[in-house]
Parts: C-alpha cells; sequence; structure tokens
C-alpha cells in the first residue's frame, strides 16, 4: 500500500481515501475495548492486530515451531490462511476467537511477535486490508511502524498496577484461574520485553495523542478519542 499523505496535526482535513485511525499503547491499557467502541461509533471497521498475532502464535504453538528457525516459521506462515470479521478471527478456516486467549498463547505470541519473518508477513496483510476500507487499529507499533502516514494516531497508557487489574479480570471472566500477582509479574515482563523489541517496539509516535486511562471508563475515553478524531477529519468528512 503506499502511504497516503500525512494528517495528523492539527486543523481539520476532508479525507482522501480510507481513514485509518491508530492506538498504540502497553499491554492492559484498553486498547482493543476502545478500539473497538470508537470503531462502532465512527461507523468503520476495527482490526484487532493483536488477535492476528495470536493466531500464528497459536498455529505455530501447534506445529511445534522453534521460533528461531526461519524456515520453519517460512513454512508455517505459507501455510496460513487468516481473516478476521468484527471481533472472530479464523486460522483456516477454523474460528480460534477464543482459543487464542489463553495465558499459554499469550506468553507464546510474545516469542512469536519478536520474529521479523512474522511481523512482515501480518504488516502486509494489515496494510492489505487499511487500502481497501477505513478502520481503527490497534497494537503496539501500528502508528510507528505499519502506519507512519495514519492520519490520527493515539496512545493509550495507564499504571501497571490498573492494566494488571483489567487483565485478570478479563481472566477471571473467562474463568481462567490467575493470581493477580502473577499477571502484574507477567504484565511488567511484558513491558520490557515489548520496548525492547528489536522490530516493532513499543514506541509512542511523535504525532500521537496520548491518552491517560486511569480513573476513565471505556466510554469516557472513547469520547475523549473521538473529539480528537472529529477535530481531525472533520464531521462531514466522517458522514456526521
Amino acid at each position: 500500500m503506499e502511504p497516503s499523505p500525512s494528517h495528523s496535526g492539527s486543523g481539520t482535513h476532508e479525507l482522501s481515501g480510507p481513514l485509518v485511525v491508530t492506538i498504540d499503547g502497553p499491554a492492559g491499557a484498553g486498547k482493543s475495548t476502545v478500539a473497538k467502541k470508537l470503531a462502532e461509533r465512527l461507523g468503520i471497521r476495527y482490526l484487532d492486530t493483536g488477535a492476528m498475532y495470536r493466531a500464528v502464535a497459536l498455529a505455530g504453538h501447534r506445529q511445534g515451531v522453534n521460533w528461531h528457525d526461519n524456515d520453519q516459521v517460512r513454512r508455517l506462515l505459507q501455510s496460513l490462511e487468516l481473516h478476521v470479521e468484527e471481533d472472530r478471527i479464523f486460522l483456516n478456516g477454523e474460528d480460534v476467537s477464543d482459543l487464542i486467549r489463553s495465558p499459554e498463547i499469550t506468553r507464546e505470541t510474545a516469542r512469536a511477535a519478536d520474529v521479523p519473518l512474522v511481523r512482515e508477513f501480518l504488516i502486509a496483510q494489515q496494510r492489505a486490508i487499511a487500502a481497501r476500507e477505513s478502520l481503527v487499529t490497534e497494537g503496539r507499533d501500528q502508528g510507528t511502524l505499519v502506519f507512519p502516514d495514519a492520519r490520527v494516531k493515539f496512545f493509550l497508557v495507564a499504571s501497571p498496577e490498573e492494566r494488571a487489574r483489567r487483565r485478570w479480570r478479563d481472566f477471571k471472566e473467562k474463568g481462567i484461574d490467575i493470581a493477580y500477582e502473577k499477571v502484574l509479574e507477567e504484565l511488567l515482563q511484558r513491558d520490557e520485553q515489548d520496548s525492547r523489541r528489536p522490530f516493532g517496539a513499543l514506541k509512542k509516535a511523535p504525532d500521537a495523542i496520548e491518552i491517560q486511562t486511569d480513573g476513565l471508563s471505556v466510554d469516557q475515553v472513547v469520547d475523549v478519542l473521538l473529539k480528537h478524531v472529529r477535530s481531525h477529519v472533520g464531521r462531514n468528512s466522517l458522514g456526521e
């Protein structure tokens, strides 16, 4: 996909092609939930890039892939067909939306995401989707590496304790029994890993708008983001 002109600066701009809104930030900052609701409010697609990485990690886990062996990784990727449909993801036709959320696959995803071949494979797919339709996309490198020319970029932050509580509640709701202290420990390790990754490291884009989410409800965060999107691209461009 050819980069589109950047419109992330101040002022209102009319859309010229699909709108891409990126939401980056550390694990547990609320990116997925906020991105889904923002996409709904804007009437455009939500792209769960994390689910795409998790699906690849699940496939690799099933096949016992050594993520340090490029030949194995390349063969794995050549055998995969990913399809993202709203909040569901399909791996070679199988709905794996729930399977990819286990702690085991979460840990496997951290290893898979370090592999340049995996990131290149998924970045190409993400850009291809964005070339066809407007979307809200979230991750840790969407505004810096995947869509550096996105019109609007956000960077969500929250304290480690708040993020761990959110992740722990998510696990409990899914019936996964894990101690809060363990969730916090793994989250802090994930923060360290994400900031040091040689490719696709967690980093705030220079033109991203930072949003502190501690003490805010999901709807309050979405309201703030929606206000910024409207101010950047204009209500008329959004069909409002």
